[in-house]
């Protein structure tokens, strides 16, 4: 079974929250990667996907 490629675009920026503002995974989801299962990996991308959602929704509110 393939693995699933880090989805890092190298615009790391962490935010108050340890939330990286590139690819927005946590930066324990980043020290774990290597290590996770594919269904770990999966699990972090869709939080990651998540995260990503509500950060463009509160830019788009702040500049109404």
């Amino acid at each position: 079974m393939p693995d699933i490629n880090k989805p890092c675009i190298r615009r790391c920026s962490l935010n108050e929250e340890d939330i990286c503002l590139g690819c927005f995974r946590t930066f324990d989801d980043m020290l774990r990667w290597n290590k996770a299962s594919i269904e770990e990996k999966q699990e972090m991308l869709n939080l990651a996907e998540k995260r990503k959602t509500e950060h463009a929704k509160k830019l788009a509110s702040f500049k109404k």
